[in-house]
C-alpha cells in the first residue's frame, strides 16, 4: 500500500508492479499468436522504464527522429518508425536508427527509397483502410480527408518494388471487436498485395490489458490471420496498454476559495499537467471521490495557472478537503505524460516509480533551467 503522503508532491508515481504485470499480458500475447508486440512512444515514453519494457517486448515504434533516438539510446532493441512527414535533413539519420520504417505516401517512398533500400531498412507503405469506430474526430485517423495513410483509390502497385510491409491504424482504446472490423476493411481493400509482403503493421489503440478485453479472441484473430498469409510478421504497437493503469498524478491542496461553492486549487494544472482532459475531452477518476453531491462535501478541482478554464472537474468526498490533503488522479501515466508542457512557468510534477520491494524511486525533478530551455 502507498502511502502517499510521503510522495513529493506534484508527482507522477508509476507502480513497477502493475507495469509488469501489463508487459506479461502482452508477452502472452505475441507468444500465443507468434506476433511481435512493441511499445508505441507516442503514448507511453518513460524512459527510466525502458530496461523493464526490454525484459518483454522487441523494441518500440517511434513517430520522429527524437523518439527513435529515445529508443534506439535507452531501450536498445528494434526502432520503427511511422510519421506522417520525413525530412531531408532528418532522414539520413532516422534511417541509421530504424528497422523497419513506414511511408505515408507514394511520393514520400519515391523521395526517400534509394536511401532506405542503401540502408537495408525494412520499408513498409501506410495503407488507410477507410473504416474506424472511433467515435472522437480528434483520434479518428480514418475520418474522412484523413491525411494518415493511403487509400485504395490512391493506392498504385506500380510502385511497390522494394516494400516489405503495410500498415494500418484505426483504433483508440478499443476492445478486439473493432480491431475485427478494422481487419476485415483492410483485407478487403489490401489482400491482393498481403502474400509479397513479409509484414503487416496492426498499428494501435488495442486495449489488450483493460479488464474488459477478450485477450483470448484477439490471440484466435492473429493466429488465423497468419494462416492466411504465412510468410507473414504482425506486429501490434499499443501505447497506452503498456502504460493503462499503472501509476498516477499525485496532487495537494494548496488553498480553498468559495465562489458560489467550494473551490479546491491544487498545485497541479489541468492545462500544463494533464492536457488530454481537455482535448478528449474526458473526467479522470479521482481516489476516494465520487460525482458531485454524491458524498457529503462536494469541491470544484482546480488548477494553478492564470488561465480561467483551468479546471479540472467537481468531485465529492466523505470528508471536508483541507490545506495539504493529497489528491489522487488515477491512470496518468499513459498518454498524460507524454502531452505535458511549462505552461505558465508552474513547477512541473515530479516522476517517480513505487519499486516492487515498496519503497519510492526518485526519477526526475525538474529545473528552471528546463523551462528556460525548451523557450
Amino acid at each position: 500500500m502507498i502511502d502517499y503522503q510521503l510522495i513529493p508532491s506534484p508527482c507522477y508515481l508509476l507502480e513497477e508492479s502493475k507495469l509488469r504485470r501489463n508487459l506479461e499480458l502482452l508477452d502472452y500475447v505475441q507468444k500465443k499468436s507468434d506476433t511481435k508486440i512493441i511499445v508505441a512512444l507516442k503514448g507511453y515514453s518513460m524512459w527510466s522504464t525502458f530496461p523493464i519494457i526490454a525484459e518483454y517486448l522487441p523494441g518500440a515504434t517511434a513517430s520522429s527522429l527524437n523518439e527513435a533516438l529515445l529508443a534506439k539510446n535507452e531501450m536498445k532493441k528494434e526502432v520503427h518508425l511511422y510519421a506522417p512527414l520525413f525530412e531531408d535533413h532528418e532522414i539520413d539519420e532516422i534511417l541509421s536508427l530504424a528497422n523497419h520504417i513506414s511511408f505515408n505516401s507514394f511520393s514520400q517512398w519515391k523521395r526517400f527509397k534509394e536511401k532506405t533500400l542503401a540502408a537495408k531498412v525494412s520499408p513498409g507503405l501506410r495503407v488507410n483502410p477507410e473504416y474506424s469506430s472511433v467515435s472522437t474526430d480528434l483520434y479518428n485517423p480514418c475520418g474522412r480527408f484523413s491525411r494518415l495513410g493511403i487509400t485504395l483509390k490512391e493506392f498504385d502497385e506500380n510502385k511497390l518494388e522494394g516494400i516489405e510491409g503495410l500498415h494500418f491504424h484505426a483504433l483508440c482504446e478499443e476492445n478486439v471487436d473493432a480491431l475485427e472490423k478494422v481487419l476485415e476493411a483492410f483485407e478487403s481493400k489490401f489482400s491482393k498485395w498481403i502474400p509479397q509482403m513479409k509484414w503487416v503493421n496492426f498499428g494501435g489503440g488495442h486495449h489488450i490489458t483493460r479488464e474488459d478485453y477478450n485477450v483470448e479472441r484477439l490471440i484466435q484473430i492473429l493466429i488465423d490471420f497468419k494462416k492466411r498469409y504465412p510468410q507473414t510478421q504482425v506486429i501490434l504497437e499499443p501505447g497506452e496498454a503498456v502504460g493503462w493503469q499503472t501509476g498516477d498524478l499525485i496532487a495537494t491542496v494548496g488553498d480553498i476559495v468559495k465562489n458560489e461553492m467550494d473551490i479546491a486549487i491544487l498545485n497541479i494544472s489541468v492545462s500544463a499537467h494533464m492536457p488530454d482532459c481537455l482535448e478528449m475531452p474526458y473526467r479522470p477518476e479521482v481516489q476516494n471521490a465520487a460525482l458531485p453531491n454524491e458524498k457529503t462535501y462536494t469541491y470544484r478541482l482546480a488548477g494553478n495557472t492564470c488561465l480561467a478554464g483551468d479546471v479540472i472537474g467537481d468531485y465529492s468526498f466523505d470528508k471536508a478537503l483541507q490545506v495539504g490533503d493529497r489528491i489522487v488522479f488515477k491512470d496518468m501515466i499513459h498518454y498524460t505524460m507524454v502531452k505535458t508542457t511549462f505552461f505558465n512557468g508552474v513547477r512541473h510534477p515530479n516522476i517517480g516509480i513505487w519499486t516492487q520491494d515498496n519503497q519510492f524511486r526518485w526519477v526526475r525533478q525538474f529545473t528552471y533551467e528546463q523551462f528556460r530551455d525548451k523557450l
